[in-house]
């Protein structure tokens, strides 16, 4: 049976590593990093074109199974990997790292409404790390923005009034805590992305007594079965050949 793993995390990186090459398996990565950290094995670059160009790729490749182990937020993909593999009826799995507990942050539904609570809240020198797509939403806020994406945002979609810092995980609580105090932030825009990677801002923010302004997740589409590990994802597509 073919696999496909839609890709670039280190949960999919993880997967194709515990798979490969025992499992006839092909990642896919969205392509819009440069220079991504590769995953074993087969790999290909680039969007699918929608509902219609995954459709006619799964039944040209001959594809039997579809893990989605994209970003937490790549809601698009999931829900056409869903949709998809519904009507194939293709086994799909969306392994989905666990969200991070929000403990004391301001949970708001949306990077729209995110910067809505700066203005709210009155914030003045942010902490932004909703990525390089999330920074449209704060294009009009006064207050002065600190952000950090792994790629280099649009500059229609940056708030006048920011330094840009481009890099990439793991980030280490040392390094958080030094960063926030440098920068005399006042709080804390994230997503709920979970995972240990970037955690440490949370952990460096709760340190300092920051307020967290946290992106809730997007909902999964209906009916769509979901694991929180590389094994449990692992096991399921053993039961899926089997």
């Amino acid at each position: 049976m073919r696999v496909l793993l839609l890709g670039g995390t280190a949960e999919g990186r993880a997967l194709a590593n515990a798979l490969h090459p025992r499992v006839d398996i092909v990642s896919s990565l969205a392509g819009r990093v440069p220079d991504p950290a590769l995953p074993v094995g087969p790999v290909r670059v680039g969007g699918f074109g929608g509902v219609d160009g995954l459709r006619r790729w799964l039944l040209d490749e001959d594809i039997g199974a579809v893990i989605d182990a994209t970003h937490p937020f790549a809601a698009a993909m999931t829900a056409h990997a869903a949709q998809v593999c519904g009507e194939l009826g293709i086994p799909h799995l969306v392994l989905a790292r666990p969200a991070w507990d929000p403990g004391s942050a301001i949970v708001v539904e949306s990077d729209g409404r995110a910067a809505e609570a700066v203005a709210e809240h009155e914030f003045s020198r942010v902490f932004l790390t909703t990525g390089r797509s999330g920074t449209k939403a704060f294009v009009d806020s006064d207050a002065w923005f600190l952000i950090r994406a792994v790629t280099q945002p649009d500059a229609a979609s940056l708030p006048c009034r920011h330094q840009l810092v481009l890099s990439r995980g793991p980030y280490r609580y040392q390094g958080e805590l030094a960063l926030l105090r440098e920068h005399r932030i006042d709080a804390l825009v994230t997503k709920n992305s979970g995972g240990e990677m970037t955690r440490a801002k949370l952990d460096a923010a709760a340190a300092l007594g920051i307020p967290v302004l946290m992106v809730a997740r997007p909902p999964l589409p209906p009916g769509v079965t979901a694991v929180g590990s590389v094994d449990e994802a692992a096991e399921w597509l053993y039961r899926q050949d089997n």
